[in-house]
């Protein structure tokens, strides 16, 4: 089925996937498989990436990253699909955090919806970290590359290009 096409009303959310315990490659397609039920139609999904934990504890795998698209139910809130992400999370065996960026078996971050900016206790939109993320912005650059973040004025495709050179990040293939 293909994916619809968002309108004004139904915006495109984007949602980042990471995993680096378990079989984090499989954890993540069995996330995609999941998060199907959250969205209106079919899910545009990015390749998987390999990236190096960033401010992780000492000895932390590598992550494996991936980003996709869905159009939302028409009743959805962003708020509604925070709750889903962190309960899908807890699911594959997310615990609450002992350490800063610790590994983990999945993590879902909610990184836009539509043109939505929010600011509360509970979410902020988009994500107030994506811009500037590799592991984020690659995968998002094979979906959106003329997406530019609410707030932001730079495309993806212009985030991306800024990124300092990483040898160690690389794709592992489609999902």
């Amino acid at each position: 089925m293909p994916i619809p096409k968002p309108t004004r009303a139904e915006p495109a959310v984007f949602i980042a996937l990471g995993a680096n315990l378990g079989d984090p490659r499989e954890q993540i397609r069995a996330a995609i498989r999941k998060l199907r039920e959250s969205f209106r139609g079919a899910l545009r999904a990015s390749s998987l990436w390999e990236s190096t934990p960033e401010h992780c504890p000492p000895g932390s795998p590598p992550f494996v990253n991936a980003v996709v698209e869905g159009v939302p139910h028409a009743d959805d809130s962003p708020e509604q699909m925070l709750d889903r992400l962190q309960a899908l999370e807890r699911e594959f065996g997310r615990r609450p955090k002992k350490l800063l960026n610790e590994a983990r078996p999945l993590d879902l971050d909610l990184i836009t919806w539509g043109d939505e900016q929010r600011n509360s206790s509970k979410l902020v939109l988009p994500h107030p970290r994506a811009h500037e993320r590799r592991f984020v912005l690659v995968p998002l650059h094979e979906l959106a590359p003329e997406l530019r973040f609410p707030g932001q004025t730079r495309t993806v495709t212009e985030l991306v290009t800024a990124l300092p050179p990483d040898p160690a990040f690389r794709c592992l293939g489609p999902v």
